[in-house]
């Protein structure tokens, strides 16, 4: 029998039932094809965070009856490739633990395999929001039900009812934003004027997770830029993190009109544009114009941002040709002029 080299085998060979999830920029189903292809050396990681692949694994083997849950993020090179050594460490420990007996694996197994994540230099333990949403992505991809904490905010964001807002949690507008038909975003749209800020920002923490339509994409962004008038960073931020699960033409020529304005342009907003709406700067202007905005504000972190997006494979190659085209005397050519000190 073939030894298990990779976690992609091992998943295989067990006949483990996997769904992969990014965790990194998104939670977002991740393609098990991806995993193999990463751990094959074929292609860069699509979705890199702080030099990782950020995942989460839910899987059900042998006679396991509920899932089990790795959270792992496995180091990555300059390259955007996996740095095998960690995760061939991890490996042995697995397959140790288990006897190497992968198929026979019984109801008792669950809790070995567990144990694992313990004290796993790989294992990390994902925020509050990514672990709501991912159990509102997961449950509802294996077809169970909703947590008891949806119906609450159904009735409070649609206006049903009138609840305490401070009673709403936090999976439950996971589970919203994660099962929002287009009926109930027409019904948010309306209602998100005047929704009191510490729920719009709960609720925006969710939101940048999931593709949101143009109604509701255009009442945050209204949202976004009255908070950005009185001065509320927070909210501003968060509604730009929630636009940009909106197509480009929409949250596009919204980053456009921000980066336009380097009065907008702090360092948070920088963030949220990068972290969140990395999509939408593969575009030949806007990428020129967001690092421009960068090297501008004293207080973003240059260095480490420009090298997270150049990461991202489709962004690689952009991020490169800009940071050397640069001219000497270009915002972004000072920079790097001051880096090379």
């Amino acid at each position: 029998m073939q030894p298990i080299d990779s976690l992609h085998d091992f998943f295989v060979r067990t006949g483990a039932e996997v769904r992969l999830y990014h965790l990194g920029r998104r939670v977002e189903p991740c393609p098990l094809e991806d995993l193999a292809a990463l751990e094959a050396g074929q292609r860069p990681w699509p979705q890199p965070w702080q030099g990782k692949a950020r995942l989460a694994m839910v899987f059900r083997v042998g006679e396991l009856e509920d899932p089990l849950i790795w959270f792992l993020a496995l180091p990555l090179d300059e390259q955007g490739q996996l740095d095998p050594a960690p995760r061939d460490a991890f490996l042995q420990r697995l397959l140790e633990t288990l006897g190497r007996n992968v198929q026979g694996l019984g109801r008792g197994d669950g809790e070995q395999i567990d144990n694992l994540m313990k004290d796993n230099p790989l294992a990390f333990t994902p925020s509050l929001p990514f672990q709501a949403l991912l159990h509102a992505r997961a449950s509802r991809d294996l077809g169970r039900p909703a947590s008891q904490h949806l119906e609450p905010v159904e009735a409070y964001l649609e206006g049903q009812q009138t609840l305490d807002w401070r009673a709403l949690g936090l999976q439950g507008l996971a589970d919203f934003a994660v099962r929002m038909d287009p009926d109930q975003a027409s019904r948010l749209a309306a209602r998100l004027p005047a929704l009191p800020g510490e729920v719009l920002t709960s609720l925006c923490y969710c939101l940048e997770h999931v593709a949101i339509d143009e109604g509701l994409a255009t009442a945050l962004r209204a949202r976004g830029e009255a908070a950005a008038e009185a001065g509320d960073v927070e909210i501003f931020c968060a509604c730009v993190r929630a636009v940009a699960g909106a197509e480009s033409r929409l949250a596009g020529a919204w980053f456009d009109d921000l980066l336009g304005d380097p009065e907008a342009c702090g360092p948070d907003l920088l963030a949220a544009m990068a972290g969140r709406g990395w999509r939408h700067l593969e575009d030949g202007e806007r990428l020129p114009r967001f690092l421009t905005r960068l090297a501008e504000a004293p207080q973003a972190d240059f260095t480490a941002v420009a090298r997270d997006l150049a990461l991202i494979p489709r962004l690689r190659l952009p991020v490169l040709m800009t940071l050397r085209e640069a001219a000497p005397d270009s915002p972004i050519g000072r920079r790097l002029a001051g880096l090379s000190r």
